[in-house]
C-alpha cells in the first residue's frame, strides 16, 4: 500500500500559472457567493484577493477566507473581529493562527468561540504529552 507522500509524488498537483491567477480574480468578485467561496478556499489565492474576500458582505465568504490555511496571519488577526460568530470560530481553529489571536479568542464573548479555543488547546496539549504505549 502507498502511503500519502507516495501517492502525492505520483499525482503532482499542476503548477499555478498566470491564467490561474487571473481566473482567481475574475471570480472573486463574481455575484455568486458560491463562486467567491471557491476562490477564497484556494490554496493558490493572492493576498490581495484574501484581504478582498476578507471584508465581503457574506459570512460564507468570510468563514471561507477564516478557514483556510494559506490566509495570512494580518488576515485572520482581522477577521477575529468580525461580528460573526462563526468566522472567529473558523479563525479558533485555522492550524496557523497566531498565538496573539488565539488569546484575544479565548476571551471571546461567544461561549461557543471560547469553547472552540479550549478545543484546539486541549488537542495541542494532547500532543505535548508523551504516548502511553
Amino acid at each position: 500500500m502507498l502511503t500519502a507522500e507516495e501517492v502525492a509524488a505520483l499525482h503532482p498537483a499542476p503548477p499555478v500559472t498566470e491564467s490561474k491567477i487571473r481566473r482567481l480574480r475574475l471570480l472573486a468578485s463574481n455575484a455568486n457567493p458560491k463562486i467567491r467561496e471557491s476562490v477564497a478556499s484556494s490554496y493558490n489565492t493572492p493576498e490581495d484577493l484574501f484581504t478582498a474576500l476578507a471584508a465581503d458582505p457574506e459570512e460564507s465568504v468570510r468563514s471561507c477566507v477564516a478557514r483556510n490555511e494559506a490566509t495570512p496571519c494580518d488576515i485572520l488577526r482581522a477577521l477575529a473581529d468580525d461580528t460573526s460568530e462563526t468566522v472567529r470560530g473558523w479563525v479558533a481553529v485555522n492550524f496557523f493562527v497566531p498565538a496573539d489571536v488565539m488569546e484575544r479568542l479565548a476571551s471571546d464573548p461567544s461561549d461557543t468561540v471560547r469553547a472552540l479555543v479550549a478545543w484546539k488547546a486541549s488537542l495541542a496539549d494532547a500532543d505535548a504529552e508523551p504516548s502511553m504505549v
